[in-house]
């Protein structure tokens, strides 16, 4: 991209981006997969019909009833990348092949058995081991509620207590699997992000997060924070965490996201009487969302930045900013992010224009993916204009290939 003056640096970005071209953003499809896509969002589009078949799916699950020959070829296939890691690579090799990197996230949700424990443990190293083997595969990823109790363990957690220092057993035990996966990520070279959780969680998993970077961030950013920024106080968190890592001497490499438990966290909030942590507007959390994408970036000598987001205005913003500061489009402390099966005309064009972008590509056997793909539908049928917005660039392809 030829570089000007800063003040054209919206300009630039929107002569460059053009979130609309579905050719782009559909090149990688099918004509058969855009009509399986089309009718699936078709059927999102019905908050009526989700929440029953979501209810049917919860019962047969219950009862062990058979789904996958239901739900692999439509919302599975949509958005999930297969059983394993190897079932992934048809889909990190498309992805590839249009400049998109993959992020293979192991998407298995439940109980807190040691088996279990053990089984999503071993099964996330391999997922590091494969980022450093495949240079499509840039990232690793977990969620910390899949390596002990977060309930239990938060209520004998407060801000003050020293994780280095602790003699509790199960706070012991869980840092030390935190750790393995960041040391095993630290010795791969591959950056690991540690994913959001409820606010009454979100303390514990900060403090074992921070501690984690102390450890492994001391030349550049291995260890990621993720900060859901529909909280209303994350913009505060973002700025002590940042002077923090100045003053401490380590890299500081920061996730964000809007947030996925809106309504789980304003129901438990006024079921106990307490301010609900969250805006109480979308206006206020995506003014959040865009003035973090501004404070990462007038640190970004220290920070490296992952913007986890399917809106258009924001993708703009963070482009803008890079054009500002006349970074290169592809700076590698900066990635835009969108989960697979979802937001294909931002990162396809994202990806067309020379940005670092990478899809979010879960993976895990069909029964225990289905929290996942719960979200996912319930997701579809809440973000306003999310299915529609899909749903009219699927058709726009669609009636673009037929007039040729």
């Amino acid at each position: 991209m030829e570089q000007k003056e800063s003040r054209f640096g919206y300009l630039i970005v929107f002569v460059m981006l053009d979130f609309q071209n579905t050719g782009i953003a559909f090149r990688h499809r099918s004509d058969r997969d855009l009509r399986r896509s089309a009718l699936l969002f078709t059927l999102l589009s019905h908050p009526w019909l989700v929440k029953l078949a979501n209810g049917l799916l919860k019962f047969a699950l219950a009862l062990r009833i058979p789904v996958a020959w239901i739900v692999k070829p439509t919302v599975y296939k949509q958005f999930v990348g297969g059983v394993s890691i190897t079932d992934c690579l048809p889909a990190t090799h498309s992805l590839a092949h249009y400049g998109v990197f993959s992020i293979l996230d192991y998407s298995v949700e439940g109980g807190h058995s040691e088996q279990q424990i053990r089984q999503t443990h071993e099964e996330t190293l391999r997922t590091v081991v494969h980022a450093a083997a495949d240079l499509n595969v840039p990232f690793a990823v977990f969620k910390p509620t899949a390596f002990g109790d977060l309930e239990t363990l938060s209520k004998d957690f407060s801000p003050a207590t020293s994780l280095e220092s602790t003699a509790h057993q199960g706070l012991l035990q869980y840092v030390s699997r935190i750790d393995q996966l960041c040391a095993a990520a630290r010795d791969a070279d591959v950056p690991i992000m540690i994913d959001a959780e409820d606010s009454w969680y979100q303390d514990l998993v900060d403090a074992v997060v921070t501690l984690m970077m102390k450890r492994y961030n001391k030349e550049k950013a291995i260890v990621y924070n993720t900060l859901q920024m529909y909280r209303h106080d994350r913009l505060a968190h973002l700025s002590e965490a940042i002077r923090q890592a100045r003053e401490q001497g380590y890299y500081y490499g920061v996730k964000f996201v809007r947030g996925a438990y809106m309504e789980k966290e304003r129901a438990r909030a006024a079921r106990l009487g307490y301010p609900s942590p969250i805006y109480p507007d979308k206006m206020g959390t995506d003014q959040a969302f865009d003035e973090a994408l501004k404070v990462a970036m007038n640190n970004l000598d220290i920070v490296s930045v992952f913007c986890g987001t399917h809106n258009e205005d924001s993708c703009y913003l963070l482009a803008s900013l890079i054009a500002e500061k006349q970074l290169a489009s592809n700076d590698i402390r900066i990635c835009f992010s969108q989960l697979y099966g979802m937001s294909d005309h931002i990162s396809f064009n994202l990806a067309h224009a020379g940005y670092r972008v990478a899809k979010y590509l879960p993976y895990g056997p069909v029964r225990h993916v289905m929290p996942y793909l719960f979200r996912r539908a319930e997701e579809n049928t809440s973000i306003a204009g999310q299915t529609g917005r899909e749903l009219r660039l699927v058709r726009q392809e669609i009636k673009r290939r037929k007039g040729k």
